[in-house]
């Protein structure tokens, strides 16, 4: 059972040709169902994501040059255009890939933890679509407690690498519990919704949204039940807010020092974090002299967010050996598998001759032979049956010249200490 990983990221290939060959909801369950009976396949997972496409399969012997053409044929994407971007892992090494990505250490992001997800729902779709079998099951199943290991063992995934997540992380070091306080988002572009996603995952219950826009606002602060204001309306508002988080496009600052001082004489100077990820600023930099206020800007944001995926490198080093390890243990099991049907077809064999020369000791008794006589020839009979195909395999070794394989059989046969 050959395990097969075949795929292009965003390592491999630009973003125009993995749109080509992407697997949207409306081909994804095509796309198992012709790998399913099209014979190249014993069961397949689709992968397919804004920065991969993968297909992890048990792949038929031979089969790895037609599901590349199917792989064509099925996007109608030319091989010229396709296969230099195209990698195939085969065995541990596909074992492992998967592991990596699961583990989020193939990722655009390092250790970004959505990958995992996706890769489950891959697999939950392609058992909804009867695409999965036992191979596929076990593989994805160890990928997932691999995957759960290397995030308990490790802290890949701890430290913010987005300006979004960065804010966010900021806050909750500056601020006992996100719960009890008031964050005020000056935006409504997608940074600004990331960020309230964040909040909102961390425990923020109170947010109003500014924005120039009503509607889109609006549209944003039903996701999250936030409070919504007009950009003239935060002078009045400003000081209810612990956290402020403003990226817009406006070219010139929308928070300036005045107003914050005024906020924070409102606010008995209770301190004020005001976190500006807006190029050009949205808060004015003087903002920063006053006592109470603590500004911090894209930059101061970015010196964060480079020191967290230095961190996350270091991390990813022990989530790599953690990978490699499992990626052994199951491809040892993986092999095991063959010794079980090896051992099975050999026995089945033995039976066989057993039950047939059985058969003729019976009949032989049944007609008057003597019983002294039928044991002797029915031992003989067993006897060189059971080591016919042996014994032409330690002539044949020995005839060609393979000392080696002359010495595997004979430790099989049990004729020398495995020691």
């Amino acid at each position: 059972m050959p395990l097969l990983a075949l795929g292009i990221n965003h390592n491999t290939a630009p973003v125009e040709l993995r749109e080509k060959i992407a697997f949207g909801p409306d081909k994804l369950p095509k796309a198992l169902a012709q790998l399913s009976t099209n014979g190249l396949v014993n069961g397949s997972v689709i992968v397919s994501t804004c920065n991969r496409t993968e297909i992890y399969c048990d792949i038929k012997a031979g089969a790895q040059q037609e599901l590349i053409a199917w792989l064509e044929q099925f996007h109608g994407v030319s091989g010229d255009a396709l296969k230099p971007s195209l990698y195939l892992h085969q065995d541990q090494a596909a074992i492992k890939h998967l592991m990596r990505v699961a583990c989020g250490l193939d990722s655009l992001i390092l250790g970004e933890p959505q990958i995992l997800g996706q890769v489950k729902q891959a697999y939950a779709q392609a058992r909804e679509h009867t695409a999965i079998n036992p191979a596929l099951e076990k593989w994805f199943q160890k990928t997932f407690s691999v995957a759960k290991r290397v995030r308990t063992e490790t802290d890949i995934g701890g430290n913010a690498v987005s300006v979004a997540y960065a804010a966010c992380t900021l806050a909750k070091h500056i601020f006992e519990s996100l719960a009890k306080s008031t964050v005020l988002l000056v935006g409504a572009g997608e940074t600004i919704e990331l960020v309230a996603k964040h909040l909102a995952a961390n425990g923020c219950q109170r947010m109003i949204v500014a924005n120039r826009t009503a509607a889109r606002a609006q549209s944003l602060a039903t996701q999250f039940g936030a409070e919504v204001i007009g950009l003239s309306d935060i002078p009045s508002h400003l000081a209810r807010a612990d956290i402020v988080i403003s990226s817009t496009a406006s070219p010139l600052p929308i928070i300036g020092k005045g107003m914050v001082e005024t906020a924070l004489k409102k606010r008995k100077r209770q301190p004020m974090l005001l976190v500006d990820i807006a190029v050009p600023r949205d808060v004015e930099s003087q903002v920063g002299e006053l006592n109470d206020a603590y500004l911090y800007t894209v930059d101061d944001l970015q010196s964060i967010i480079d020191n967290n995926i230095e961190q996350r490198k270091l991390e990813a080093i022990q989530a790599e050996a953690i990978v490699s390890e499992e990626s052994a243990v199951f491809m040892t099991w993986l092999r095991s598998l063959q010794a079980v049907e090896t051992i099975r077809d050999y026995r089945e064999q033995a039976n066989a001759v057993r039950h047939e020369l059985m058969e003729k000791a019976l009949q032989a008794l049944a007609s008057g032979a003597a019983p002294e006589k039928v044991l002797l020839e029915l031992s003989n009979r067993l006897t060189n049956k059971l080591i016919h195909a042996p014994t032409r395999a330690l002539q044949q070794a020995a005839e060609q010249g393979e000392p080696n394989k002359l010495s595997v059989i004979r430790q099989s046969l049990g004729l020398d200490d495995p020691k």
